[in-house]
C-alpha cells in the first residue's frame, strides 16, 4: 500500500547536492514527489511509496550527501498526489 509523507529538512541543505541525493536515492525505491528549496533555508520532500521505500528514505534524508549537516527533520502524513518519478523543483 502506497503512502505519502512530507519532510522539512533543516540545517546545511541547500548548495551541497542535498536535493539530487535524495532523487537518486527516491529512485533507486520507487519513490515518487519531489525535493525543493525553501526560501528559510530548508529542503522539503514530498514523496509517495511503500512504507518500506519511505522508511529506507528517511534514512537517507538524515545522512545526506558528503557536504550536508542535517540538524531536524519533521515529518508528516500527507495527502497523496500522482507523479510519473521523482523531480528537483
Amino acid at each position: 500500500m502506497q503512502q505519502t509523507r512530507n519532510f522539512l529538512i533543516s540545517g546545511r541543505v541547500q548548495g551541497v547536492g542535498y536535493r539530487a541525493f535524495v532523487r537518486k536515492h527516491a529512485a533507486q525505491l520507487g519513490v515518487v514527489g519531489y525535493a525543493k528549496n525553501l526560501p528559510g533555508g530548508e529542503v522539503e520532500v514530498f514523496a509517495t511509496g511503500s512504507e518500506t521505500a519511505l522508511d529506507t528514505l528517511r534514512g537517507y534524508l538524515h545522512q545526506g550527501p558528503r557536504f550536508s549537516n542535517v540538524r531536524k527533520i519533521e515529518e508528516r502524513e500527507a495527502a497523496p498526489a500522482s507523479y510519473d518519478g521523482f523531480f528537483v523543483k
